[in-house]
């Protein structure tokens, strides 16, 4: 009697397992699939907005005037004296700085 009574546990087990099984794996094929579907939707944004870069890039090459010339860089500053006068003091204490 013990072995039908277990035999029927297993089959009422499995009667409910099962559905159960095929509902949670029928759901997880369903949000995989819509993920999938995502990324291919953002996949075909990215190509669109790529296209569109390389678009508005190419025309503003083709109708872009010539960049007038810069004018030459001013001359840098000049050294500052008092800073001179006191490196040429420093080396006086100290001897000759190295290089």
């Amino acid at each position: 009697m013990r072995i039908i009574w277990t035999l029927v546990k297993v089959i009422v087990g499995l009667a409910i397992a099962i559905p159960l099984a095929l509902i949670v794996l029928s759901t997880a094929v369903g949000i995989f699939g819509a993920l999938i579907g995502l990324a291919f939707f953002a996949l075909r944004i990215a190509v669109l907005v790529l296209l569109g870069v390389l678009g508005f890039k190419l025309v503003g090459r083709l109708f872009r005037s010539t960049p007038a010339p810069r004018p030459a860089l001013p001359a840098p500053a000049p050294v500052d004296p008092h800073y001179e006068a006191a490196m040429r003091e420093l080396e006086q204490e100290l001897g000759e700085r190295p290089r």
